[in-house]
């Protein structure tokens, strides 16, 4: 088995996107990513926008290929779009690449009407109905009930959780969990993986508990005691507590616990976390964002920040 995370926090953008290639099939799991609009009150650093864009001509590519594709949950950051902001990806752009993969799909009960109607859009462009995968078993596949997206009983709705078992290697993807219910961590103990890619607790989010994340601190020593290769990612990393947080519990853990930037051998771009250092380093015209959208100008000069230079992927894939 060949796992290769595509988009996520550590590696510069908002996401959980990966491809795990195992016997003949090419799966792709949540192909979407985002910016976060505004953090501290600024939009995205031209910089992120253009690791944004390299992240999206990834994921465009290796949809190309894909004989499978999971979606675990509907939001923005984990689909691509009909209405996409310009720093998401945008369902014009791999229209032509889901028509032939088979497509996975989470459930949709108690989500709000915004949520079902971008699930009906996935629908538009197949030309099929998509059925909830939750709790199927199919050849390499295992997929979960609905499990909480964060917190049981908030707002975010559920996510599905996916087991993908190829040659010796099980893997596990919990897109959201966030690490705070001990329902979807012993569904994935009982799986008995050898890796794990889950989204971390949100840290960033000041309306988080303290008993919220000393659960989430207890819930993910737990799980690294049964999981050889903890991957940790997403909310977790927006932020530097979070940053220092997922660094104490590799320190702490008994198994190996780090970011999907590790597991892939690229170096950390906690962009999200580092947006005020960005403009203070770079600084941003004040029209830069509104002539990026109506496409009066490109990243080009952007491409470059401290050690990283990202100028050799900005060219957009072929339809």
């Amino acid at each position: 088995m060949h796992i290769e995370i595509l988009a996520s926090e550590s590696l510069g953008v908002r996401g959980l996107c990966c491809l795990v290639k195992t016997g003949d099939r090419r799966i792709i799991i949540d192909p979407g990513i985002a910016l976060g609009y505004l953090r501290h009150r600024l939009l995205p650093h031209p910089f992120q926008v253009a690791v944004g864009a390299m992240i999206r001509n990834r994921i465009i590519a290796a949809l190309e290929s894909a004989t499978d594709i999971v979606i675990t949950h509907f939001h923005g950051d984990h689909i691509p779009l009909v209405n996409a902001n310009p720093y998401q990806l945008s369902m014009d752009s791999v229209a032509g690449r889901l028509n032939e993969p088979r497509l996975w799909a989470a459930g949709t009960v108690g989500l709000s009407t915004s949520i079902r109607q971008r699930k009906e859009a996935i629908e538009d462009v197949v030309g099929v109905d998509l059925p909830s995968a939750e709790r199927v078993n199919d050849g390499p596949f295992r997929f979960s009930a609905a499990m909480p997206h964060g917190e049981h009983g908030n707002r975010l709705g559920t996510v599905m959780m996916t087991r993908i078992e190829g040659n010796r290697t099980v893997f596990v993807h919990a897109s959201d969990i966030q690490l705070l219910e001990q329902r979807p961590i012993q569904q994935i103990l009982d799986w008995k993986p050898d890796v794990v890619l889950a989204g971390g607790p949100p840290l960033y989010l000041q309306q988080l508990s303290e008993r919220s994340r000393q659960n989430a601190w207890e819930n993910a020593l737990h799980l690294a005691e049964g999981v050889p290769t903890l991957i940790l990612d997403h909310h977790l990393l927006r932020s530097r507590q979070g940053v220092r947080w997922l660094d104490r519990l590799n320190a702490k853990a008994r198994s190996r616990v780090i970011c999907a930037a590790d597991f892939m051998g690229e170096p950390r771009r906690f962009l999200e976390a580092w947006r005020r250092t960005l403009y203070k380093d770079l600084p941003v015209p004040a029209d830069w964002h509104e002539d990026y959208a109506q496409g009066r100008i490109d990243t080009a000069q952007y491409t470059q920040w401290r050690e990283w230079d990202v100028s050799a992927e900005q060219e957009e894939p072929r339809e």
